[in-house]
């Protein structure tokens, strides 16, 4: 069974700080690099940072590089976001899921993270 369960969001002051977790169950997952994604009102969904499951591999946006580190741990299926000097554009709905998604692929329902001036 594929799921994805995002947590961690919430509302924080610019500056501020959250993690976010994302339990990733089914095999095409753990057979995939992942990563996060946001989407802010009005917006396309943008990835954000990804990782290969050994962590070998990482990358992230631009917007966000230096600020936020992405990680895994294997033993729990989970994918974890720290975001740190958070600033209010990066208020957006959070989402996890592959590298690599094609249009019809399941998409878990995500987590609001909102930064306030």
């Amino acid at each position: 069974q594929v799921q994805l369960v995002e947590s961690g969001g919430g509302l924080v002051q610019a500056g501020g700080s959250l993690r976010l977790s994302c339990v990733a169950s089914g095999r095409t997952f753990s057979n995939s690099a992942m990563a996060w994604y946001r989407q802010a009102p009005g917006k396309e969904r943008e990835i954000v940072a990804r990782i290969t499951w050994s962590g070998e591999r990482r990358g992230y946006a631009d917007s966000v590089k230096g600020r936020f580190i992405i990680s895994t741990d294997n033993a729990k299926n989970t994918v974890y976001l720290q975001m740190n000097t958070l600033k209010p554009e990066d208020t957006a709905i959070y989402y996890c899921n592959k590298a690599s998604t094609r249009e019809g692929d399941y998409w878990g329902q995500g987590t609001q993270v909102t930064v306030s001036s």
